[in-house]
């Protein structure tokens, strides 16, 4: 009898000690994999976790992405040592629940969900949200920030995105995805994890003007093509879109009121014709729709009193003699100018000016300006008729330097280009803000090296290190702080054909731009940074963008 209760007594404690090690066992399951657990919809009243910043870097975690190779280079980095795991039970919560910032989280959604295979949804709350997932919210932002700063705070639990405005959330949102491992560009579900280094990024731009050119009367690009820039360049806070329309070699927005302009002087570019080569007034509503929704201005530009070519032989009428030339498909174009005694021609100007203003949302109308062949005396007249239309529509006067040789409009913006004899001083005496796009630094279409297959020679090798090498605040001698409006880098396209072309000389250069546009001065240099560069490389290949990998650069 005492044997058999000695057995059961034994048979009881092998039985507990078991479902003990079962319990444990999943308990360790579970912690390694916080997926398993139910998603939560219903966000909870936990108060807001505020990490206290502390100015020691440590070390990067193995598994986390490094917290120090963001492009362009952040006012201020605080590492806290941990790691952020992205669950697939994670979502993305923003407060205020607004259309607006509803639309800011579905954009982080569509860039993320496709590489995790997650699904985040995005919900609007007015709470912190429970842990595990990523918060978006204005509501007690810093105004110091200003319109496109943003502070963003990782912990081990919780992602947190705030801004003063939904602009310096969508900037944020570009150094979320690059905290993130490269393979999150992917298309497609990749492995993970998905991790994230812990810490604080406070930041916001040092110029206000940050921005691109694409020349589309050279050579046309579609409206998807050039959406697809304008896709990319958002990953590097660029926030201006130049789109150069109108050139010798061919005419690309429809104007109502003139319609040849687009129908005959749209059907050439460089090499020969081109069917159907223009936007119509809906085409370029949509791209800077598309613009819009990436916190990106478009400034339309209409180049005159010279590169009028495809308008001339467009119209007779708008020539002096009456007689229209042939349409100009060469590589440098010709000589050509609006005829500066017709008053048709300011007729002309007044309706290109008033019908693009009309579906351009951003303030600023480019009136090109440069390299006119026509008298000095000729040119004023010009400008001093000229320029007064763009506010009259609304607008603030943009164009190449030169024009600042006449009293500019109140609130006009110049851009500098010339590697010599720069009116920028002129026009910044005059108190008009300058954008610094000098040829020799910031010109895309010129060539890395002399064996570059594309691009151009006439300002220079421009390699990355080149490009990266400047200061807008010191480019120009006499022109310097609050003159300074910011960084434009422009690509003309004599020699860019596709949208390979574009890449292959916008990136990796672009980025040293968007980082001299946007980063401090103090503490950028060369060599720290080709090597944040070269970490871009598996991000710019999974992005499918066809960069140049210069030799200078180590590329991981």
């Amino acid at each position: 009898m005492q044997k058999k209760s000695v057995l059961s007594i034994l048979f009881v404690l092998a039985l507990a000690l078991i479902l003990l090690e079962v319990n444990v066992q999943a308990s360790v399951v579970y912690a390694a994999n916080p997926t398993r657990r139910p998603k939560t919809k219903t966000p909870t009243a936990t108060p807001t976790v505020t990490l206290t910043p502390t100015m020691t870097s440590t070390s990067t975690p193995i598994g986390a992405t490094s917290i120090q190779n963001i492009i362009p280079m952040p006012v201020s980095i605080t590492s806290t040592g941990g790691t952020f795991i992205l669950p697939s039970t994670a979502d993305i919560y923003v407060n205020p629940a607004t259309t607006e910032m509803l639309a800011i989280g579905q954009y982080l959604a569509d860039k993320v969900n496709p590489s995790t295979g997650y699904g985040l949804t995005v919900i609007g709350t007015t709470t912190t949200p429970p842990n595990g997932n990523i918060y978006l919210t204005t509501v007690g932002g810093d105004p110091t920030l200003g319109t496109e700063g943003y502070l963003l705070t990782v912990t081990t639990n919780l992602v947190t995105l705030s801004a003063y405005q939904p602009t310096g959330l969508f900037r944020g949102l570009q150094t979320i995805r690059q905290m993130l491992p490269a393979a999150i560009e992917k298309s497609t579900v990749q492995s993970g994890p998905w991790t994230m280094a812990t810490g604080t990024v406070r930041d916001y731009p040092r110029y206000a003007w940050r921005g691109t050119q694409l020349d589309v009367a050279r050579h046309f690009f579609t409206v998807a093509q050039v959406e697809r820039e304008i896709d990319e360049i958002a990953y590097y806070k660029i926030n201006i879109f130049h789109m150069h329309l109108s050139d010798n070699q061919g005419w690309r927005i429809y104007i109502n009121s003139w319609p040849n302009l687009a129908t005959y002087g749209g059907g050439t570019q460089v090499g020969g014709t081109c069917t159907n080569c223009y936007y119509t007034q809906a085409d370029y509503a949509a791209i800077v729709a598309y613009a819009q929704a990436r916190y990106i201005t478009v400034v339309p530009e209409i180049d005159m009193p010279a590169h009028v070519n495809a308008a001339l032989a467009s119209y007779a009428s708008l020539n002096c003699n009456g007689i229209a030339p042939p349409r100009d498909t060469s590589l440098g174009g010709t000589n050509s100018s609006l005829c500066i005694s017709l008053p048709l021609t300011y007729q002309f100007v007044d309706d290109i000016i008033r019908e693009i203003s009309a579906i351009t949302p951003g303030g600023y109308f480019h009136i090109g300006g440069d390299e006119a062949s026509i008298s000095v005396a000729d040119y004023k007249t010009f400008e001093n008729q000229v320029q007064p239309k763009v506010p009259a529509y609304g607008k603030q006067v943009d164009g190449w330097e030169e024009i600042a040789q006449v009293t500019l409009p109140a609130n006009s913006v110049v851009q500098h280009w010339n590697t010599s004899n720069s009116f920028a001083p002129t026009a910044a005496a005059q108190g008009a803000k300058v954008i610094m796009s000098p040829a020799q630094k910031a010109y895309l279409d010129m060539k890395y090296y002399n064996n570059t297959p594309l691009g151009l020679t006439w300002a220079g090798l421009i390699n990355t290190q080149t490009a990266y090498e400047w200061d807008p605040n010191t480019i120009v001698s006499g022109v310097s702080g609050s003159s300074v409006l910011g960084v434009e880098a422009p690509l003309w396209t004599e020699t860019i054909v596709t949208m390979a072309d574009i890449e292959y000389m916008v990136f990796p250069r672009l980025a040293g731009h968007a980082e001299i546009g946007w980063s401090p001065a103090t503490g950028r240099n060369w060599t720290e940074y080709k090597v944040r560069l070269g970490s871009h490389g598996p991000r710019l290949t999974n992005m499918g963008i066809n960069f140049f990998a210069d030799p200078i650069v180590p590329w991981q």
